[in-house]
């Protein structure tokens, strides 16, 4: 009989609110994978292994515009009440971005907030799959919650709690959305951590792909490390520009991050290989950590090329145990809706072993 998974699990059912109803990948309006049944599917499965349910609470004003630019939030907060206000839903049920306010566009040039709201739709959004519904920023906003609730918990004195935040959130960065993420959930529950007084934070993260929006936030800080074991963007997997082998941090990050591509395809021992050099370069730097958990690197998952097993996800959480750290577990992809409960269940099992 497996173990009772013994740690709270922090929802909201605001996670709900946020139905994408599609997204446009490369120019094609195709069904999105990001969909509500996914928090329902771990909710049963995670209070079915014996997990306790706490609801969210409300976080501190300061930890969102800490973790991103307060004109990204208010954004987020007010684009599709004014993509309705002016008339876009008889075009689009949701807001769709069509102009992107990039370097080579700009040249150097102030980023200016454009009058036309088909304009602003694409101001902090960096890709055309991450669309905005009615429900978005509810939804965004409680999965933040959740994992700022999950890190006072741990900070309180739990040695473990997992958020389950819906949308993900590790694409995010402080500037920009995209990758079917809006606010950087782990981000908010390792700045909460560092607020409670932990003086070193490490996040994890074992989502298959490479947690962009994450590295960026910290990127120039060592009392946040960041580490990541992810599917080659370089063999053409999102994010596609960052979470390459030589990004290290810079200024008083420099070495404080650590990424780990790893070929499509690959199974346990590339990817187990690869949590064991992500607990070394953790192990004796830090004082807790935030997993970023997705478990969109198994076979069955139509989000990536990678074959990690129910087993490989099992000891990915019990080497990350072996660190003796508290955790914040913060829930990113997994979008295979038969498998998402039993892999996310049997990573905090293993998490919570020792």
């Amino acid at each position: 009989m497996a173990k009772q998974l013994d740690l709270p699990v922090v929802w909201s059912d605001d996670v709900l609110r946020h139905v994408p109803d599609a997204e446009i990948w490369i120019g094609v309006r195709t069904p999105g994978t990001e969909l509500p049944e996914r928090a329902t599917v771990l909710r049963a499965a995670l209070t079915g292994a014996g997990a306790r349910l706490v609801q969210a609470r409300p976080l501190a004003d300061d930890l969102l515009v800490q973790a991103h630019d307060p004109a990204l939030v208010a954004h987020l907060e007010n684009i599709y009440r004014e993509w309705c206000e002016g008339g876009y839903l008889d075009h689009q049920n949701r807001v769709v971005p069509y102009v992107f306010p990039t370097p080579a566009m700009l040249e150097g040039l102030p980023v200016r907030r454009p009058t036309a709201v088909h304009a602003r739709a694409g101001q902090f959004c960096y890709d055309t799959m991450t669309l905005v519904g009615p429900g978005t920023w509810p939804a965004a906003q409680a999965a933040a919650h959740a994992a700022a609730t999950a890190a006072d918990l741990v900070a309180a004195g739990e040695r473990a709690a997992y958020a389950l935040c819906r949308p993900p959130g590790h694409h995010a960065t402080r500037t920009g959305f995209g990758g079917s993420c809006y606010l950087n959930n782990a981000a908010v529950a390792a700045l909460a951590l560092r607020r409670a007084g932990v003086a070193r934070v490490a996040v994890i993260d074992v989502d298959a792909h490479h947690g962009n929006g994450t590295q960026s936030i910290f990127y120039d800080r060592a009392d946040v490390l960041y580490t990541s074991v992810h599917v080659d963007p370089g063999a053409g997997w999102f994010p596609h520009y960052a979470g390459f082998g030589d990004e290290a941090g810079t200024g008083a990050g420099e070495g404080a991050n650590l990424n780990i591509p790893i070929a499509p395809g690959s199974g346990d021992q590339t990817w187990l290989a690869g949590v064991r050099r992500m607990a070394e370069f953790v192990a004796g730097r830090a004082d807790a950590i935030v997993l970023s958990l997705g478990v969109d690197a198994a076979a069955a998952d139509p989000e990536s090329p990678l074959q990690v097993t129910e087993q490989g996800y099992h000891d990915t959480g019990a080497i990350l145990a072996d660190l003796g750290l508290p955790a914040v577990a913060v829930h990113e992809g997994g979008y295979h809706l038969p498998t998402l409960g039993a892999l996310t269940v049997a990573t905090l099992q293993g998490l919570t072993t020792r």
